[in-house]
């Protein structure tokens, strides 16, 4: 059985046109119905930025956008994306907006995507605007695989690690010990040190787990709270390598986003509230929206974001050389790429800190492993000489 979508005047027509190909069509439903059960559909962040990325360079080309949608999701090797696509197309052709469209599928297009396009369709600019976008999204994206790659090889060390100390202190050492408790002889500190621990966790090891589990979805439950938040992410920022990372990466998000809205012709109050939302941390979102309130009442945008106290200052002093010299839009593209780079520095600094830390620390755990094994031994050898 085959499913598909098909472009056709009537339902009559479609299963003509199905049957000239040689296809017996068992039911056909009108395209514009499918938006409705797409509506909690939500496409991965690599397939929003290609589908964004072939969009924009169809428009770019003059291409009309009806016949642009028609065109990627003909491309479409996903289904889904496919699929919300021509959903897009039918909404655009029963007379909504593009903005409109896409807000159909709120968990696909964010309000900052939405937002962005629907400033370019108002000022005539969409297909500028769409190949910023497709840049921002790629550049996330980018920013994004980078973090995984760069922190996938610790976490996984540590995973690996806790849980062959948990097999060794659970079964091995038991195992191990119960030879020399036999001998009835004086076992070393550290090797009774060793037994207590194995015997703790192999009596507790249930609960530990237990615990684990409820702090974690007690934790999950409190990140809800925005005071909660606040206050973690307050504390996370006052981190000495941690807190300049996630500070870099935010100011970079608000500075890109802030980018692309005012290079797309939006006011730069209406500009300052869509790039506030954007923001992680709530310090930083907090003193955007307190430098958007400065600039209601006149100030200029590089004082504002000053007196906060949160942001960067090459943000700020780029900011200021936008403002004066009438470019704003490119200094915040360039404010938004040094402070890429700046994080991408960290995270690289960040984890060549923690792999060798992580491969000390479990060196440090096997090696009084080993000792607390191997020193009854020594004492046996020591007794028969």
């Amino acid at each position: 059985m085959t499913q598909g979508v098909l472009e056709a005047a009537s339902a009559r027509a479609a299963r003509d046109q199905l049957r000239a190909e040689g296809l017996t069509p068992t039911a056909v439903a009108a395209a514009a119905v499918r938006a409705d059960s797409l509506a909690h559909a939500k496409l991965p962040a690599p397939l929003v930025t290609l589908t964004t990325r072939q969009l924009a360079t169809l428009v770019q080309s003059g291409m009309p956008l009806d016949q642009a949608l028609a065109a990627v999701a003909e491309q479409a090797d996903d289904a889904r994306a496919a699929n919300i696509v021509v959903a897009l197309r039918m909404q655009l052709a029963s007379g909504e907006s593009l903005q409109a469209a896409l807000a159909r599928f709120p968990r696909t297009f964010s309000p900052l995507y939405r937002g962005l396009v629907g400033a370019g369709a108002e000022t005539g600019r969409l297909a500028d605007v769409l190949a910023r976008l497709a840049d921002y999204l790629e550049a996330r994206e980018a920013l994004r695989q980078k973090i995984v790659l760069a922190l996938i090889y610790p976490a996984i060390v540590t995973i690996i690690a806790f849980a062959v100390i948990a097999v060794l202190l659970t079964y091995v050492v038991p195992q191990v010990v119960s030879v020399y408790q036999q001998s009835r002889q004086t076992l070393p500190w550290l090797t009774q040190a060793l037994i207590a621990t194995s015997a703790f966790f192999r009596a507790t090891g249930p609960l530990w787990l237990v615990l684990g589990v409820v702090a974690a979805a007690a934790f999950y439950a409190a990140n809800r709270n925005a005071a909660f938040r606040g206050r973690w992410h307050a504390a996370l920022l006052r981190l000495p390598v941690a807190g300049k990372l996630a500070r870099s990466l935010d100011s970079a998000r608000f500075a890109s986003t802030l980018a692309i809205l005012v290079g797309s012709g939006a006011p730069l109050l209406r500009s300052l509230d869509a790039a506030s939302e954007v923001v992680k941390m709530l310090p930083l979102r907090h003193a955007a929206s307190a430098a958007t309130a400065l600039v209601r009442e006149g100030v200029t945008l590089s004082r504002a974001l000053k007196e906060q106290g949160e942001f960067p200052p090459v943000l700020i002093h780029l900011v200021a050389n936008g403002e004066s010299s009438g470019r704003l839009g490119s200094m915040l593209q360039r404010a938004a790429e040094e402070l890429e780079r700046d994080a991408e520095r960290r995270l690289a600094w960040l984890a060549a800190l923690l792999q060798p830390l992580l491969i000390v620390v479990m060196g440090a755990i096997v090696l009084v492993l080993v000792l607390a094994v191997m020193l009854p031994i020594v004492s046996m050898n020591q007794l028969i000489r």
